[in-house]
């Protein structure tokens, strides 16, 4: 499996994260929860040759 750490801003708490993506299927979108505050965060994301080309992570309507 082709994995790449991502690091970012959480859009509700804005403490630095980072999640694990699966670039071996492209595209995904998916939900994962902050680690610090658990709030969901839609990750959508697109790879090509073990590289991401295109990647959004937004928080959730509720």
């Amino acid at each position: 499996m082709l994995t790449q750490e991502y690091h970012f801003t959480c859009p509700y708490c804005f403490s630095p994260i980072s999640m694990i993506l699966d670039l071996s299927v492209s595209p995904q979108k998916y939900i994962e929860d902050c680690e610090v505050c658990c709030q969901p965060i839609e990750v959508d994301f697109e790879a090509r040759e073990g590289e991401i080309t295109n990647i959004t992570t937004r928080p959730i309507d509720q």
